[in-house]
């Protein structure tokens, strides 16, 4: 397996600033040290304010921003106002799971309101000033396997991720006259500190595993490489893709 710590040196992001969302932990935290070593100016944002800071104190060039992109006025205002923004990973997302019939409005509101509305939001934002310089762009957006299939207990987050995969087909159709790239990644189970507390018992995790040909969960950094190349010129004729980084699931 390759070395989750490596650089990827063949990749170089000099002179381009990246705005990465849900920054602070997990795979969004991995991709902002991928990209700082990939020498590009890294934004990152995210809710938490102590894991901002160890971040910062971790990677000290990067910019850190603490907001709640939920609220679409402060957003706009705060990252409105960051300067020029070449590229963007939209990786910020919530997972409310339980039956259809304990669904409560305020889950939907909640998983709806940071895993599309702010994603929209912040697109927005960065396109209007992608167009305004009349420069490319690359973005890309972190999905999930499960817009692709249906999970149990999973039906407002399914729907949200579905949500994901429509909007960036769409974006990647207005703007590709632009040159401004649209990609998504739907990732399966990832062994974040969050995918190890989930699905370390063998009775949660072996009936996915078994719907997974590589009969694994997948790493950290190979989401990271997968988005690491889809924002590069690497993928220049790419947009409008959702690529699964899921180990076969969606094939079986």
């Amino acid at each position: 397996m390759v070395d989750n710590n490596r650089p990827n040196t063949d990749l170089n992001f000099q002179g381009k600033t990246v705005l990465v969302t849900g920054a602070s932990q997990g795979i969004g935290r991995e991709i902002v040290k991928q990209l700082v070593k990939c020498k590009a100016t890294v934004i990152a944002v995210a809710r938490n304010k102590e894991l901002l800071a160890s971040l910062k104190q971790e990677v000290p060039a990067v910019q850190t921003i603490p907001i709640d992109l939920t609220n679409w006025d402060t957003a706009s205002c705060m990252l409105g106002n960051v300067g020029d923004i070449d590229m963007l990973v939209n990786n910020a997302g919530l997972a409310v799971l339980g039956p259809l019939t304990e669904v409560k409005e305020e889950d939907y509101d909640r998983v709806f309101a940071i895993n599309i509305k702010a994603m929209i939001n912040i697109t927005r934002l960065v396109v209007k000033n992608l167009l305004k310089r009349k420069v490319p762009g690359s973005i890309v957006n972190v999905s999930s396997q499960a817009s692709l299939v249906g999970l149990v207990n999973h039906s407002v987050y399914c729907a949200s991720k579905g949500a994901v995969d429509g909007f960036t087909r769409a974006c990647a159709l207005e703007y590709g006259p632009k040159n401004i790239r649209v990609n998504a990644v739907n990732p399966t189970v990832i062994m974040t500190d969050m995918g190890k507390l989930g699905w370390s018992d063998p009775a949660v995790s072996g009936p996915m595993l078994q719907k997974i040909p590589l009969r694994r969960f997948g790493q950290v950094h190979e989401v990271v490489d997968a988005v690491m190349f889809l924002l590069s010129d690497r993928a220049s004729m790419i947009t409008g893709h959702c690529l699964p980084v899921d180990g076969g699931y969606v094939s079986s």
